[in-house]
């Protein structure tokens, strides 16, 4: 299984950047999917999920309204879109594989233990 994240980087506060994540090595349309995030000095902090499918997706309310999560089975790809963004988004994010098809929210803090596969992670810093 791998995992590789693309599209992290430096924005603006109000800004907006788009993850994208690339797996290969199972078959990814049988796979809820997931974005989560350290900020510096932090704890691993759950995001986003969606499921296998595509049709439901869930987030971390301070997230909610900002971020879309989306994938694209075709391509093995799996989206997070982030708009409006703020200091406190700034971490390192990464894509993760959930064990089933409809993943679940994750309390905080995340464990490593609780997703099968991670990306090597983005930086996404964010200027006030």
């Amino acid at each position: 299984v791998h995992l590789e994240e693309f599209g992290g980087g430096l924005v603006q506060s109000g800004g907006s950047l788009q993850l994208s994540c690339v797996a290969s090595g199972f078959t990814f349309g049988d796979y809820a999917m997931a974005w989560v995030r350290q900020a510096p000095g932090g704890a691993l902090e759950w995001i986003s999920v969606i499921d296998s499918t595509g049709e439901m997706t869930d987030y971390i309310d301070s997230v909610k309204g900002r971020f879309t999560i989306s994938r694209d089975n075709s391509k093995n790809t799996v989206y997070l879109q982030m708009n409006s963004l703020k200091p406190e988004d700034t971490a390192v994010y990464y894509c993760v594989k959930d064990f089933d098809r409809l993943g679940v929210i994750r309390i905080w803090p995340v464990r490593k233990d609780q997703y099968d596969a991670w990306g090597q992670g983005t930086q996404v810093t964010v200027q006030g």
